[in-house]
């Protein structure tokens, strides 16, 4: 593993790194899951959220939200384009939806032979993209006490535009029994 796999459903949804507890899962709960792993000595992490039998009108409304934003930061990766920029705009997306404060960790990080290697997408950080760089894609929204939505992706960055590194889907699903 590149890291240790993090499980967050329902109200724990809420925080970014939770711990596994002794929770139960419900229907209409959130569910996201963080992993990675190692090959060849390089690190990978992806998260994805799905819902446990059911979704409600407002966790679709945050997935959906969630996931335009991820989607428009990777459409403006290329060289060139400052990684401030790119958070800018993921946040923007989440702001002007009325979460931007529920958006709490910066967007992406570097990645490499650590999970978390120096760098990072966000708004403190403009430095300019260059081809070959690696890093996340990560967008969430926290409601505290109701749930969590995070959908993160791995990029390489290309000559011209950036290659999704992972390959599951990013529809909204619903998962039952």
């Amino acid at each position: 593993n590149s890291f240790e796999p993090i499980v967050a459903f329902g109200a724990n949804g809420a925080n970014p790194h939770h711990e596994n507890d002794d929770s139960q899962l419900k229907p209409g709960d959130s569910v996201i899951i963080d992993m990675g792993c190692k090959y060849h000595g390089y690190c990978s992490d992806m998260t994805r959220t799905v819902f446990y039998k059911e979704v409600s009108e407002e966790a679709k409304k945050v997935y959906q939200l969630v996931r335009k934003a991820n989607e428009a930061a990777e459409a403006m990766i290329k060289p060139g384009v400052k990684l401030c920029d790119i958070d800018k705009t993921a946040r923007d997306i989440i702001s002007e939806a009325g979460y931007g404060k529920e958006f709490n960790h910066r967007l992406g990080h570097f990645i490499g032979r650590d999970v978390h290697e120096y760098g990072d997408v966000s708004v403190n950080f403009d430095l300019e993209v260059k081809e070959g760089m690696t890093f996340s894609i990560e967008p969430g929204v926290y409601l505290p006490g109701k749930f969590g939505v995070r959908v993160e992706d791995l990029v390489l960055v290309t000559k011209d535009g950036c290659q999704v590194l992972n390959s599951y889907s990013k529809d909204l699903i619903v998962v039952n029994d």
